[in-house]
């Protein structure tokens, strides 16, 4: 394994931390230790620290799982170190030992602790990755959802919260009452303005506790917007083995990126903030236009490709771009459904976008798995598709990528691919009823799931003939037959 005596003789590929570990001290604390924050919002921070030493993460994770602990367990033995191999398309790859997360603590385990750093006025900006649907907002109502069992208890017994919007609203509590700071919160998933969804987030759990509370936090606390850019896949223990091979490392939790990365981020801190454009953050005003281009042609191309892909049989985001019919199908669905409704942001082309978006597709280093793109579907589509899709049917443009992409999508929940093959899809947002509608047998009851609430109220009688019609010439004549011309 990696710790910090073996930073000492580290092989001479590997980039060891330009930093005395010991000398750099916390300044973030961090929600949802997961592969793409670790190789995005951690990589960052690792390139400011030699120069910035007191702005290093405190990592949190939420769940108690045998997973979880497991996972703790293993970043205390490596001393929160992990290598990170950065590939290019090319197959040219550079390894480095990342020092940025100084410690992991799972919060079922000892709430008080993470309570005590959070506290901390030291700790100045807290950050999560919670994934698109972790904040608990109701699709119909688009308000912060006070049924949600969790949050509930929370409520209830709030100086002892268990989740996240629990522990940031108490610990701005005992902040305010101490006199003390408000901290930044600061989205890092793939949301559009995801800082506005964090902001009604917190805002409404606080408001529902204490509304003086939240009128506090309203007024001290920011919420910056974050366009994310990573792509991060699953390490499996073969990838893992394959990866301390080619390092010559030992490492227990080694992690693969692609060579490209962005973040562009709003400049509005509560109390501070690294200096990240160092690191080549881009700080800007008002993020929108970058996070349209991204979500609505990297992310939306992505489940776009792999929906069909899956039910072809493709395993790999990488083997389902080289099938020339779906390369085509993506292809033409950002020519002629995105990119005429879409405004570049300044310096960008989006023809160039387009470009870089299939062949980061191709990188064959990231084995980035198509279910793994796919799964949570519903909060996907909601986020990725729902933009394109309303300008589409407002403005009678052709509807037939659009349904292909939505056919390809119901079928694929099913769980059986066009060989014969069976997977699990995953989607964690769907009740039982809503997983039975998923499953169904006829061609049109699904589209009654909320994936596709971001339209409901407009005129979708074509789209849904369409959908059902190609949902039928899927199921008998394979994926590649519906593909529109």
């Amino acid at each position: 394994m990696i710790t910090r005596e073996t930073l000492k003789s580290l092989p001479a590929n590997v980039q060891a931390p330009p930093y005395d570990i010991d000398g750099i001290k916390p300044g973030i604390v961090h929600f949802g230790v997961g592969n793409f924050f670790r190789a995005h919002e951690a990589f960052y921070v690792e390139q400011i620290l030699e120069h910035a030493p007191d702005w290093a993460i405190v990592g949190v994770g939420l769940t108690g799982s045998d997973r979880s602990k497991k996972k703790a367990e293993e970043f205390k033995a490596q001393d929160c170190l992990y290598s990170l191999t950065e590939t290019a398309p090319s197959g040219k790859s550079t390894v480095r030992v990342m020092g940025a997360l100084r410690d992991y603590l799972l919060a079922p385990a000892d709430p008080e602790a993470v309570l005590k750093h959070l506290v901390d006025p030291a700790i100045r900006i807290v950050s999560m990755t919670i994934t698109e649907g972790g904040y608990n907002i109701n699709e119909t109502t688009g308000a912060f959802d006070l049924e949600n069992a969790a949050v509930k208890a929370d409520l209830q017994n709030p100086e002892k919260p268990s989740t996240v919007f629990g522990y940031v609203v108490e610990a701005l509590r005992r902040r305010r009452d101490a006199g003390g700071k408000a901290f930044t919160v600061m989205s890092c998933d793939n949301l559009r303005h995801n800082g506005n969804v964090a902001r009604k987030a917190f805002l409404g759990y606080a408001k529902a506790r204490d509304p003086e509370l939240a009128k506090w936090i309203e007024e001290n606390a920011t919420f910056p917007n974050g366009m994310v850019d990573r792509i991060t896949p699953t390490v499996s223990a073969e990838i893992a083995k394959k990866l301390n091979a080619a390092s010559g490392l030992d490492d227990d939790l080694p992690l693969v990126a692609e060579d490209f990365h962005q973040w562009v981020l709003e400049d509005r801190f509560a109390n501070g903030r690294p200096p990240l454009e160092k690191a080549g953050v881009q700080l800007v005003d008002d993020v929108t236009d970058w996070e349209h281009v991204k979500i609505r042609m990297l992310n939306a191309g992505h489940i776009t490709l792999c929906f069909p892909g899956i039910l072809v049989g493709y395993e790999n985001v990488d083997d389902a771009i080289e099938d020339k019919d779906l390369r085509g199908n993506l292809e033409n669905y950002l020519n002629k459904d995105v990119i005429p409704t879409l405004k570049a942001p300044p310096g960008m082309t989006l023809e160039g976008y387009r470009d870089s978006v299939i062949s980061r597709f191709s990188n064959k280093a990231m084995s980035d798995q198509t279910l793994r793109i796919a799964s949570d579907g519903c909060s996907k589509i909601q986020v990725f598709w729902t933009e394109t899709v309303r300008r589409a049917i407002e403005c009678k443009r052709d509807l037939s990528r659009i349904a292909f992409g939505i056919a390809s999508y119901l079928e694929m929940l099913r769980g059986r691919d066009e060989k014969g093959g069976t997977y699990e899809s995953s989607e964690p947002t769907y009740g039982e009823a809503q997983k039975k509608l998923a499953k169904a047998d006829d061609f049109e009851s699904a589209l009654k799931l909320p994936a596709f609430d971001g339209w409901r109220d407009l005129d979708t009688s074509e789209l849904d003939q369409k959908v059902i019609a190609l949902r039928k010439v899927i199921r008998e004549k394979g994926v590649k037959a519906a593909i529109p011309a």
